[in-house]
């Protein structure tokens, strides 16, 4: 099942509120991109991509490209005052020194102890595993952002991951079109939702046990 650009977005928005002033923050391809676009002006947080650039700004207008300004993924950025290039290795560098303080990515299964599993589809041709190694281990706190089920309606948060992982045991936050959920030592918490949808929907999609915060928040935007 696709994701649209509304939900894209408001994904991208939850996130965004887990950023405080001074962060390194490391955004994956695809709906991560998107989060830059949802900071106040009084934030002052570095973006960081594997490609080398340190301070990525917002999306950019359309027709206001730089066809020489990229993230990892290949899509346009802007790069905010302050900003610098570097190659791959200095930027692989950042995040193996643990300088990076949150990663957000997409995952294609995330298990109910955190383990990621966002590389490969056992047969599908891939390009390699890029960064997504490194900063899961690294990273200080990592979120994941993702569809609830797959294309075949398949939940992606399961008790065990089936597909190859990237590593275990590393995903402190998952947010999806449904709802948020924090990865404890203990279990998987359900600390948000996203109207109009409600618990037993969750339930319903979720491969795994999870409880239920008694301070549940009903995102309003």
């Amino acid at each position: 099942m696709g994701m649209g650009v509304e939900i894209r977005n408001k994904l991208a928005r939850r996130a965004a509120e887990e950023i405080r002033n001074g962060m390194v923050v490391n955004l994956g391809i695809g709906i991560p991109s998107l989060v830059p676009n949802y900071l106040s002006d009084d934030i002052n947080v570095m973006f960081h991509a594997e490609n080398g650039i340190t301070g990525m700004g917002p999306s950019p207008q359309k027709g206001e490209e730089d066809e020489n300004l990229c993230n990892a993924g290949g899509s346009p950025v802007t790069l905010k005052p302050g900003g610098s290039y570097c190659d791959s290795s200095i930027a692989f560098g950042m995040i193996r020194r643990g300088r990076v303080d949150m990663t957000i990515l997409g995952s294609l299964q995330v298990s109910e102890k955190g383990d990621l599993a966002n590389w490969i589809v056992p047969g599908k041709r891939v390009p390699g595993m890029g960064g997504a190694m490194e900063l899961a281990q690294k990273a200080k706190k990592v979120i994941v952002l993702m569809n609830h089920c797959d294309k075949q309606g398949n939940p992606k948060i399961v008790k065990q991951c089936t597909f190859p992982l990237t590593s275990s045991a590393c995903v402190d936050m998952i947010v999806t079109e449904l709802a948020v959920f924090q990865v404890t030592e203990q279990n998987l918490v359900m600390t948000e939702i996203f109207p109009p949808y409600n618990i037993e929907i969750v339930v319903k999609n979720t491969g795994c046990d999870f409880k239920i915060s008694d301070n549940l928040r009903y995102i309003s935007y």
